[in-house]
């Protein structure tokens, strides 16, 4: 099996959540940092223009957004499982946990500590989400951002009122790393005796027992070489029809995939498969030969092209 292979960067909360499901799963993988603006070529080159991080690359096979990473990973690598209590409930509540912690841990952050960020950060992420970055609408907002975080950090917290070790259970799983990497940055930057954490002692220690999971074993691998792996690699994707697909769509179609929310780029190729959590297209790079890039179906957006 070729090597796991995370295209990543140290303060992306995303990247967190995803490393530290490889610590849980204990497994070994390479690590390739990107920068932390654009641009990204090495990336470019894999995705085809999907610049969002992070990304994970095994062989000719290119998986972009965490919620399909951490499925991929699952099926590979099904123990120890990311659902020790089940499947259904985990994903919907990781869902939740991401789209409503993130943005205000972030902004947060924005606010109270802005020289933390590297320079022209500001400008590639109002490019990235497609409006204004504006620092003293972020300060202004800040009263609101921490009354929406604390609403939420405490329903988290309520979870594990019955003296329970993780979200669901005693033993951790995709629910938790949703839910932790919010935590996770603003702990790394602002200290656990920032507001809203310092409120909720319960949450900093569930967080301490996850971070002591660890990242598993990276090893450091430059750009170029994931390049060369894919080069020489043979992507794993097989012509699948989904036969529920909602508007008949078909392997041999050209499609564009887009996020619906952030970095909005489209990525354009030959449809491979699909089912009714991922997207697969195919492409060809002049500098790569051809790749297959991997998309979850929810919260991207599958067009004609």
């Amino acid at each position: 099996m070729s090597d796991i292979i995370l295209h990543h960067y140290d303060i992306s909360p995303y990247s967190e959540k995803v490393r530290l499901g490889l610590g849980l799963k204990g497994l070994a993988w390479a690590s390739v940092k990107l920068p932390e603006i654009m641009p990204k070529p090495n990336l470019t080159a894999l995705t085809g223009g999907y610049r969002k991080t992070p990304v994970l690359q095994i062989g000719a096979d290119i998986y972009c957004d965490s919620q399909l990473i951490m499925r991929e990973l699952e099926r590979r690598y099904p123990a120890p499982s990311f659902y020790p209590a089940g499947q259904g409930a985990a994903d919907a509540l990781a869902w939740w946990a991401e789209k409503t912690t993130f943005s205000p841990a972030v902004g947060i952050l924005l606010a109270k500590k802005p020289e933390v960020l590297p320079q022209g950060f500001l400008e590639d992420r109002a490019k990235f989400s497609g409006r204004t970055v504006d620092p003293f609408a972020i300060k202004a907002a800040l009263p609101n951002l921490l009354d929406q975080l604390r609403a939420h950090f405490d329903w988290l917290d309520q979870m594990l009122a019955d003296g329970r070790q993780f979200l669901q259970g005693s033993a951790a799983g995709l629910a938790d790393l949703a839910a932790y990497h919010p935590v996770w940055f603003l702990r790394l930057n602002l200290g656990s005796s920032a507001a809203p954490l310092d409120g909720f002692p319960r949450l900093v220690a569930w967080a301490e027992r996850l971070a002591a999971i660890g990242h598993g074993r990276p090893r450091q691998l430059s750009a170029q070489q994931a390049l060369d792996v894919a080069r020489e690699a043979t992507s794993i994707a097989k012509a699948t029809v989904d036969p529920q697909d909602p508007v008949g769509r078909k392997p041999g179609q050209t499609v564009s995939v887009t996020p619906d929310d952030t970095g909005r780029d489209p990525v354009v190729g030959e449809l491979v498969a699909s089912d009714v959590h991922e997207i697969v297209i195919r492409r060809s790079d002049r500098e790569i030969g051809e790749v297959c890039v991997h998309f979850p179906r929810a919260g991207f957006v599958v067009a004609p092209a």
